[in-house]
């Protein structure tokens, strides 16, 4: 004989394993999210990189070599230069691979009381604003004398920021 009783079972067993199955999928999905706290280190970690970069660029080569090689880019305006080693630098890897690493750059320095920018490496046709950039900077000591950027007060001893615009395209 068949009696309600046994169908209430039923709908209870059926709804048990709705449940069961409901909370194994919340429990494996949930364990995969990428959190907002993790976003930030991949962005770090190129800051931390491009500020190295700079970093050796302004150390000089010899212990008796009085100009770094990031003095002599920014004194004699030498951008393609500038670009090109800090590329060479940034994107080399030790399993031979390159990173695909660009960039742009300023100087900005002061001009009697104003404060100027120049464009040391405009940015190439991978640059559409939507990356996710970082800015690294160094303070770089140009001595009185010949600069090679326009508008810069040569009569003087000067400290220049040069601003690095780096990110993955």
């Amino acid at each position: 004989m068949v009696s309600e009783e046994g169908q209430l079972y039923t709908m209870e067993g059926v709804a048990a394993g709705i449940i069961m199955l409901l909370a194994a999928y919340i429990a494996v999905s949930t364990t995969g999210i990428y959190t907002t706290g993790d976003t930030h280190i991949p962005d770090m970690q190129l800051e931390q990189l491009g500020s190295d970069v700079l970093a050796m660029m302004d150390t000089p080569d010899t212990a008796g070599d009085s100009k770094s090689d990031l003095e002599n880019f920014v004194n004699t305006n030498n951008g393609d230069e500038f670009k090109k080693m800090f590329l060479s630098y940034c994107n080399a890897t030790t399993s031979g691979d390159l990173d695909n690493l660009h960039m742009s750059a300023v100087v900005v320095y002061r001009s009697g009381g104003e404060i100027r920018e120049h464009q040391f490496v405009a940015p190439d046709n991978t640059w559409t604003g939507r990356e996710n950039a970082v800015r690294v900077t160094r303070w770089v000591q140009l001595p009185s004398g010949y600069h090679g950027i326009p508008g810069m007060d040569t009569s003087r001893p000067q400290a220049v920021l040069v601003e690095v615009l780096l990110w993955r395209a």
